[in-house]
C-alpha cells in the first residue's frame, strides 16, 4: 500500500515536470511576433475578444478574464455562439484573440471570414502556425509541439497550461505598458479577501457631518455633545484643530474614562487640556491592512487622517475595519 502511494507521489511529479517543460518550450519560442501582439493589444480602442471551444475556450475565459482585471477590457466569447447571435459583440475597434491548439477548430475557423469582414485584427494561439487559423491569423503565437501530460497524448494538459501560460504573459506585459497602477487595481478587485487588501483609508473612513472636529478652547462638555452623523454612528473621540484647520490633537472615550476617575471638573474646561496631543495619523491613500497594523501596534481605536497639510479629512474607527471584514 505504501509503495503504491509512493508511485502516485511519484507520477504526479512526472505530471507537473512534463507541464513545466512545456511553459518553458514556449517561453524559448518568444519572438518578435508577441511584441507585435502587444503592439496590437496597446492600439486597440475597444476590447480585446478571447474566443475558444472546449478545454481552449475555458483557457480563453480565464485570459479574457486577467486581460480585464489589468486593465484592458476584454471579453470571452464562445466561438460556436459566435454563430447564433453573439458574433454582433464584437466591432470593428476591437482585436481577437483565438486559441486553438491545432488551429482546425471547425468553428474557431469559421469565424475568420466573418472577422475580416469586420476589418477586426486576428492574434492566434496555437500548436500549428501551418495551420488553417495560423496561416489566416495576423499574428501566430505559437505553442509548437508540445508532449501533454496525459498518458495517452489525448487529453489537453501540458498544451492547456502553456496556452494559459502564454495568456498571462500577454496580459500582464499589456497592463505593464499601460503602466497599470496599483490604485486601479484595486478599483476592479473589490469582493472577497483581494479586496479587503486594496482597500484605501479613504474609502471608508468617517467624514463630513461624520467627522468630530473641534477647537482647542471648546469645553470638553460641548465636545462630547456632538451631533451624529446621518447614520447615527458616532466616532469614540473628537478631533481638536487650530486656527487654520491644522490637527492639534485627539480626545478619545479612553481619554474621557481616565479623567471620570479623577472627577468631573475637567468637564467644564477646555478639551485642550485633556486631548492627546501629536496622536498617530495615517492619510487617505494608504491600504486599510496598513492602518490596521498601526491600530493594532499602538493599541489605538481611532485614528485621525489627514491630508498633504496636517488638516483632518476624516477618522478611521475600529469599527469601520470591523464592517468591512477585517478581523481584530
Amino acid at each position: 500500500m505504501e509503495e503504491d502511494r509512493n508511485d502516485d507521489l511519484a507520477y504526479a511529479r512526472m505530471i507537473l515536470d512534463t507541464e513545466s517543460r512545456a511553459i518553458a518550450a514556449v517561453r524559448d519560442r518568444l519572438d518578435e511576433s508577441f511584441l507585435r501582439a502587444l503592439d496590437l493589444i496597446e492600439a486597440c480602442r475597444g476590447q480585446v475578444v478571447v474566443t475558444g471551444v472546449g478545454k481552449s475556450g475555458l483557457i480563453a475565459q480565464k485570459v479574457s478574464a486577467t486581460l480585464a482585471s489589468t486593465g484592458t477590457p476584454s471579453f470571452w466569447l464562445h466561438a460556436t455562439e459566435a454563430f447564433h447571435g453573439d458574433l454582433g459583440r464584437i466591432r470593428d475597434r476591437d482585436l481577437v484573440l483565438a486559441l486553438s491548439h491545432s488551429g482546425e477548430t471547425e468553428d474557431v475557423v469559421r469565424l475568420i471570414p466573418l472577422l475580416r469582414r469586420l476589418g477586426v485584427p486576428l492574434v492566434a494561439i496555437t500548436a500549428d502556425p501551418g495551420s488553417r487559423l495560423g496561416r489566416e491569423a495576423d499574428i501566430v503565437l505559437p505553442l509548437g509541439r508540445l508532449d501533454e501530460a496525459c498518458p495517452m497524448g489525448l487529453a489537453p494538459t501540458s498544451s492547456t497550461t502553456a496556452t494559459l501560460a502564454l495568456g498571462d504573459a500577454l496580459a500582464l506585459a499589456a497592463s505593464r505598458r499601460k503602466d497599470f497602477t496599483r490604485e486601479e487595481y484595486a478599483l476592479f478587485h473589490r469582493g472577497g479577501a483581494l479586496g479587503r487588501k486594496l482597500l484605501t483609508v479613504g474609502e471608508i473612513m468617517r467624514k463630513g457631518e461624520m467627522l468630530p472636529v473641534v477647537g482647542p478652547d471648546v469645553s470638553v462638555r460641548r465636545s462630547l455633545s456632538r451631533t451624529p452623523g446621518p447614520d447615527g454612528r458616532l466616532s469614540g473621540a473628537v478631533l481638536v484643530v487650530d486656527g487654520d484647520g491644522r490637527l492639534l490633537g485627539i480626545f478619545t472615550d479612553g481619554d474621557l474614562r481616565r479623567h471620570v476617575e479623577e472627577g468631573t471638573e475637567f468637564l467644564e474646561g477646555p478639551v485642550s487640556a485633556v486631548m492627546t496631543p501629536n496622536p498617530k495619523t495615517v492619510r487617505t491613500d494608504m491600504l486599510v491592512a496598513e492602518a490596521q497594523r498601526l491600530m493594532q501596534r499602538h493599541q489605538i481605536d481611532e485614528v485621525p487622517v489627514l491630508d498633504a497639510e496636517d488638516r483632518p479629512v476624516g477618522i478611521l474607527d475600529i469599527q469601520d475595519l470591523l464592517e468591512v471584514g477585517f478581523a481584530l
